[in-house]
């Protein structure tokens, strides 16, 4: 990686990998990038510096936690001011069913992803933690049905081949 924070070849490389994998080993991630564990700690600790890599996580299957029901609520809140919308992520985020958030533009302002343990739970959350609140206008509710993931994100324009590191 250059001084100025530029990502290398190797550097791309090391970031798909830990993409696909977050727990392979320091050892064999740099036997995949052809360098020397030394230096793919070091690049791997730079590129953590750099707020490139911002956390590892493992991913969990919903249903298998007894929250088979997935949804995505598309929420209007009016009206929509700085105090109001962190206030109203702070809720969303303390709820134990959201996966994710995300405050939008268009004609919703934010996009939560749930998982609840049946729909009986879904409209509670709804009508309890939602639509109760004096900020929100108007909930709009679709099931996932079923999610794929996509792969690594990179710089446009320098994603490697995915078939060989």
């Amino acid at each position: 990686m250059s001084e100025s924070g530029e990502l290398s070849t190797v550097d791309l490389r090391i970031l798909r990998l830990l993409q696909n994998d977050a727990r392979i080993s320091n050892k064999d991630l740099a036997a995949e990038v052809g360098i020397a564990p030394s230096t793919c700690l070091d690049r791997v600790n730079r590129l953590r510096e750099l707020g490139v890599i911002t956390g590892q996580r493992a991913e969990v299957d919903a249903a298998k936690l007894g929250r088979p029901l997935e949804a995505l609520l598309f929420v209007q809140v009016r009206p929509h001011r700085r105090a109001l919308v962190d206030s109203f992520v702070e809720h969303l985020l303390a709820l134990p069913e959201v996966r994710a958030v995300y405050h939008l533009t268009g004609p919703d302002d934010f996009l939560a992803h749930v998982a609840t343990a049946s729909a009986t739970e879904l409209q509670r959350l709804v009508l309890d933690e939602l639509t109760a609140r004096d900020e929100v206008a108007r909930v709009h509710t679709n099931l996932v049905f079923q999610h794929w993931s996509g792969g690594p994100l990179l710089p446009p324009g320098s994603a490697p081949s995915r078939s060989g590191p």
